[in-house]
């Protein structure tokens, strides 16, 4: 094969020629001419031009790899020395199918095809050839456009140390990645928990592989008294350190939810927390507590989305006010709302990752979030996963997403008979303990506890009262609730005191109805109730039939 033809036809070399042969020189009109032989101010000899260089000499030199193929089959016509060192000898004339195996392996042929087509150059970088090092191919056609008679020019770089240098870049990003996610992952509950009164579901979907990991996370705290509080944030920020935080922040959620305070309060000591433990890092937050004696769910918002509730008859609300700046922040002074959650109904919490999208509104994600629970029927879990893929959730997702789901199942026939309410007003006076007693000992008669916790469940009700007469104030209240698993006995009055547990010297005339309550029970608590006073309540778990 004539290389010296199809050097002459490389882009700019019929162009120079003509520029010698045919044009005067312009230089008075501010052209450029072509490299020539230029003569040292010094005298010496000159030296040698571009142009008089010769090209296969010059391609045999250079560590690139070059090949050189010409017509609608690709027909080898030349390749220099590097690319005999890397691939072989190659033999001259045959189609590059045949003569040039490796580039075929990468798909370069159609790429050959498509510079030959075009006349316009066309790059393929970091691909891995067969000698196991990696090259960047830039094809240049070397005739006018469209000659299907024409050659394209090969040229490939090594770039393999570049590749092994990325490479190792994406698998430390790798490592990272699946570190955060297994510490997101690992800091989440592993189980939830289910209390009596609700059915729960959630779900954590991690964002892809080119989003870091983020701090959303979920909880369920069971709070004692037939009570749950539920949980879901979303720290501002991403990797390792945010699931560091999130993890801090969810520990201290569920330390503050022990001491059974209102929402607006868990949130106001945990925007100090978040002050402390990182001034440059904020996080949303929402809490809510529900409690079935009162069918309602009251909450608190640190800058979080709107919790959404879908009632019986499939019409989807959300909260509203009052919802505070981020915590983190300081200076905000929280407070508590409420949202009506009866029989029948489900309610959602979420992170952004699930509405929010680059291209649209935020109301408009939350939106469609309505218009999705709105038709979702179904168990938590079913409700949960249908939310997710109506909102294209998917492994590629650009963020974390966190959901959780809880229903107020509306119990009817044998099922209603094991959730039961019995109240009593009680009116103060030397009649309203043994009043309380008589009333305790009649309704565990009609559920048919067996008689030994029909006892326990008189006799803590007897202790309460007698404590709440002796300590509290009016108004004064008896509740018992039962539940598929345990007996609640809960006495509320006027005085916001709250008791304690202490051992009793044997000259001390009181002190004892708490810790005999502690004792019998399976647990016991107390907290303030809305509008001051407080609630004092006790725990008993039901035996497990036989099967």
């Amino acid at each position: 094969m004539n290389f010296t033809r199809w050097s002459a036809r490389l882009p700019g070399t019929q162009r120079r020629a003509a520029a010698r042969t045919e044009t005067p020189d312009r230089r008075g009109e501010g052209s450029v001419p072509a490299a020539r032989a230029g003569q040292p101010a010094d005298g010496t000899a000159p030296l040698p031009a571009v142009d008089e260089l010769p090209a296969r000499d010059v391609l045999d030199r250079v560590p690139a790899l070059v090949a050189l193929v010409h017509g609608p089959d690709h027909r080898l016509a030349y390749v220099n020395d590097a690319y005999t060192t890397a691939f072989g000898p190659r033999p001259a004339g045959a189609p590059a199918r045949e003569a040039l195996p490796e580039l075929a392996e990468l798909g370069l042929l159609p790429l050959l095809d498509q510079v030959l087509r075009s006349g316009r150059s066309r790059t393929l970088k970091s691909r891995r050839a067969v000698d196991g090092r990696s090259y960047t191919f830039t094809c240049t056609p070397v005739a006018e456009d469209g000659d299907r008679d024409g050659g394209v020019l090969v040229f490939a770089t090594d770039v393999t140390d570049h590749a092994e240098a990325a490479e190792r870049l994406r698998a430390s990003e790798r490592r990272q990645r699946e570190t955060a996610v297994t510490l997101q992952r690992s800091l989440l509950p592993q189980d939830l928990e289910q209390p009596d009164d609700l059915r729960i579901a959630a779900t954590y979907q991690p964002g892809g592989t080119e989003a870091a990991v983020g701090g959303d996370w979920y909880d369920v705290i069971t709070l004692g008294g037939g009570r749950t509080a539920l949980v879901i944030g979303d720290v501002m920020g991403r990797g390792v350190r945010a699931a560091a935080v999130m993890g801090q922040l969810r520990t201290a959620v569920r330390a503050y939810a022990r001491l059974d305070l209102p929402p607006h309060e868990v949130l106001q000591l945990l925007d100090g927390l978040a002050t402390e433990i990182d001034p440059n890092q904020i996080a949303t937050c929402a809490y809510a507590v529900h409690d079935p004696n009162e069918g309602r769910l009251v909450y608190a918002s640190a800058g979080h989305l709107p919790i959404l509730v879908r009632d019986e008859h499939g019409t989807v609300s959300r909260t509203e006010e009052p919802t505070g700046p981020p915590l983190g922040t300081g200076g905000w002074m929280h407070s508590s709302g409420s949202i009506a959650l009866g029989p029948g109904s489900t309610a959602v919490l979420y992170t952004d990752g699930l509405v929010e999208r680059r291209d649209e509104d935020l109301d408009e994600g939350i939106a469609a979030l309505e218009r999705a629970l709105a038709g979702a029927t179904g168990s938590p879990q079913v409700v949960c996963d249908r939310l997710v893929r109506s909102a294209g959730v998917t492994a590629d997702h650009d963020d974390d997403v966190a959901v959780l789901v809880l229903q107020q199942p509306a119990r009817t026939g044998p099922d209603g008979e094991l959730f039961r309410n019995a109240a009593l007003e009680l009116l103060g006076g030397v009649e309203a303990a043994p009043r309380a007693r008589a009333f305790a000992s009649g309704v565990l008669t009609s559920w048919r506890f067996p008689a030994e916790l029909h006892d326990l469940g008189v006799l803590a009700t007897s202790e309460l009262v007698a404590n709440s007469l002796q300590h509290g104030t009016p108004p004064m209240r008896l509740r018992l609730r039962r539940t598929d698993r345990r007996l609640i006995v809960e006495v509320t009055d006027g005085d916001d005191h709250l008791p304690r547990r202490r051992r009793a010297e044997p000259a001390d005339e009181s002190g004892r109805g708490i810790a005999i309550v502690a004792t019998i029970a399976s647990s016991w608590g107390c907290r303030r109730t809305p509008g001051g006073g407080k609630a004092v309540w006790c725990e008993f778990v039901l035996p497990r039939p036989r099967p």
